[in-house]
């Protein structure tokens, strides 16, 4: 008997995983999950960028390890072990941020350890990781990390570049413009502001898939 070809590691497959949470099937724009962090942290790029790195690398490895132990986690105390998982690798997060960037890590106070938290940690950690295989599953959650990543960082973006007048704390407003009587738009800088740009990123993202059906 001929041994089965094994499948690339970079097939359709599994380069697909990878794509549809940053667009298709967004964790945020699409799945409506993770939204608290999405409104606490995005007043400012950089503790947006600093978090959906986190995220990522949380939801990266947990999505690995639990696949790898998935044929040894006893049914019953399944949500036990993904979430011990889980905290384990947001409490090394949480230290090599008070390590590596301290101030940071004050800014973001309590919304790195409630990664825990995340719907879209645990979802991806009991939905795929639980039911396939290791390489997949780090797929998976690279690409879920990064479609949460990509909608935070763009809301982050736009609320400091608005609610601030700033860009990574950077003033960049032109002089002239303050003297013409530019003023920031205060919304931006309250959650209500992130609730503004994210509601216009959900309808874009329906519009497109309306569209997209259509054809």
């Amino acid at each position: 008997m001929t041994a089965e070809p094994k499948e690339p590691l970079f097939s359709k497959k599994n380069m697909k995983l990878m794509k549809d949470p940053l667009i298709d099937n967004n964790p945020i724009a699409v799945q409506v999950l993770g939204i608290c962090s999405a409104l606490a942290v995005t007043a400012q790029l950089q503790p947006s960028v600093i978090m959906a790195i986190s995220v990522t690398v949380v939801i990266t490895f947990s999505n690995l390890i639990i696949s790898l132990l998935r044929n040894l986690i006893p049914n019953s105390i399944r949500i036990i072990v993904e979430l011990t998982v889980i905290a384990t690798l947001v409490i090394l997060v949480d230290q090599v941020l008070k390590a590596y960037a301290f101030e940071m890590s004050k800014q973001l106070s309590v919304f790195v350890g409630l990664i825990i938290t995340n719907c879209i940690v645990m979802g991806r950690a009991e939905a795929f990781a639980m039911g396939n295989k290791p390489w997949p599953s780090l797929l998976d959650g690279l690409g879920s990390g990064f479609g949460y990543g990509v909608i935070i960082v763009i809301v982050g973006f736009f609320r400091e570049v608005l609610g601030s007048g700033t860009l990574w704390g950077h003033n960049i407003i032109p002089e002239f413009l303050v003297n013409l009587g530019y003023v920031n738009n205060g919304l931006m800088v309250l959650p209500p502001g992130a609730f503004v740009i994210i509601g216009l990123i959900v309808w874009l993202q329906r519009e497109k898939t309306k569209a997209y059906e259509e054809h």
